[in-house]
């Protein structure tokens, strides 16, 4: 009987460990070449993880919830028909070799954690790990509110209560939410100046009949990643109006004839990317990040596209190499990028290694916004509503009013490396290319 590791892949850029979130297949169910086994999830997104072998599911190392780092072995899978009677014998193997306390994990390997808990409680090896170096108890961990998923207590959160640990007395267990209760959230996390340490998060009172809605996963990602840029970044705001009546009339006359060639939709944003790509190339030291003292100034340009997804949440898939493409090819990489959102396809690498970040609010109807920046990167532009308005137009026979589309840029940037005399040349150079479009410009 042959049979087959199936290990957690690499999947993106400083991915080290998953978390088991779903088995799609069960011990002893058929499994087909690719077919998808079980659904992961990491810091950076979901995905679903395909069977790299066809046969019969033996044997599964990790259950909903835990943690497996990259390389470890999740399930065996038998490529042998004679697999199905010994499925049994594979299943009390397997209660026989997790037969722990619940909040303590055994890898395929066998070792085990230092730091384990009678508790009902969860704990990843990797916070097991910072637990036991720190010297924290295991009451003291139990004691500590989580804001991974179900509660789970997070490496972050760890991170945060040792920032304030030795500044005031060890609190005991936060009350959860719940009606006419306080609720006491976790302190906000630290960036290592001192007096951010004491900074906590208000009490909130739910009063009588509001209604508690628990953030699900992502949204407590995006909002630690929130907090962590506006800490990390000293943020600047610079605004541009631009007149893309060219650009306007332009798509207008060339969409139909575009979309029966190429097949694809020719929305704003590729023409708008486009630019932001020749400006980066003109400033440079918009594509950077801070490492420290360390400025690394990045050889690609990968254009981030925040992206809304129909829950509500935000997304933001990369264009890799913008600068190698002409405006068909990131029209396509566009509305590829666009549709795996909405459809939860996204691959872990179509959302690693951006380098600069363009958010589009003016989809929403919005004039202009002060972004967020998107860490590590030290920029990122918002795109507002096209609007008509009156101008004044100059010509060489006087000035008049005429009716033109135009748009507001709002740039935010990271004041530590980026001044306000690059910041606003950058953008103010985005603008002059969108009201230099060529209005017979073919593609």
């Amino acid at each position: 009987m042959a049979e087959i590791e199936i290990r957690l892949p690499k999947m993106g850029e400083s991915v080290t460990e998953a978390t088991i979130t779903n088995w799609i297949k069960n011990i002893g169910d058929s499994v087909a070449m690719d077919e998808p086994l079980v659904e992961v999830a990491t810091d950076k997104v979901d995905n679903e993880l395909p069977s790299e072998a066809a046969g019969i599911l033996v044997k599964r190392f990790f259950e909903k919830d835990q943690v497996a780092q990259v390389g470890d072995v999740i399930a065996i899978i038998s490529t042998e028909g004679g697999a199905t009677a010994s499925v049994e014998t594979n299943i009390q193997k397997t209660e026989v070799n997790i037969d722990v306390p619940p909040s303590t994990t055994v890898h395929s390997n066998g070792n085990q954690n230092g730091v384990s808990s009678e508790s009902d409680k969860f704990y990843s090896p990797l916070v097991k790990s910072i637990a036991a170096k720190e010297n924290i108890g295991l009451a003291e961990l139990d004691s500590l509110s989580g804001t991974g998923k179900d509660g789970r207590v997070t490496k972050n959160d760890v991170i945060s209560y040792l920032a304030v640990r030795g500044n005031a007395v060890t609190e005991g267990p936060k009350p959860v939410v719940a009606p006419a209760a306080p609720v006491v959230a976790a302190p906000v996390a630290n960036t290592g100046s001192g007096f951010l340490s004491n900074i906590k998060e208000p009490i909130v009172i739910a009063n009588p009949g509001d209604e508690i809605i628990e953030m699900d996963r992502m949204r407590r990602l995006i909002a630690d990643h929130m907090v962590m840029s506006t800490h990390v970044s000293p943020h600047v705001t610079s605004y541009v109006e631009a007149d893309v009546t060219s650009i306007v009339i332009w798509r207008n006359k060339i969409k139909d004839s575009f979309k029966k060639r190429e097949g694809q939709n020719l929305t704003f944003t590729p023409i708008f990317i486009e630019a932001i790509v020749k400006a980066i190339k003109d400033f440079p030291m918009i594509n950077v990040s801070v490492s420290g003292t360390n400025i690394i100034k990045r050889k690609d340009i990968n254009i981030g596209m925040a992206t809304a997804l129909p829950s509500g949440n935000l997304i933001v898939p990369v264009i890799k190499n913008a600068d190698q493409l002409n405006l068909v090819g990131i029209t396509k990489q566009v509305n590829s990028l666009a549709n795996s959102a909405r459809d939860n396809k996204l691959k872990p690498e179509d959302i690693q290694g951006g380098t600069y970040t363009v958010t589009n609010v003016g989809t929403f109807g919005n004039v202009m916004g002060t972004p967020i920046i998107n860490q590590p990167q030290v920029a990122i532009l918002a795109l507002g509503a096209i609007r008509k308005v009156p101008a004044v137009i100059e010509t060489p026979d006087g000035d008049f009013i005429g009716i033109r589309h135009k748009m507001f840029l709002s740039h935010s940037y990271d004041h530590r490396v980026v001044d306000g005399a690059l910041g606003g040349q950058f953008v103010r150079r985005v603008a002059d290319y969108l009201e230099q479009f060529d209005i017979n410009k073919e593609i």
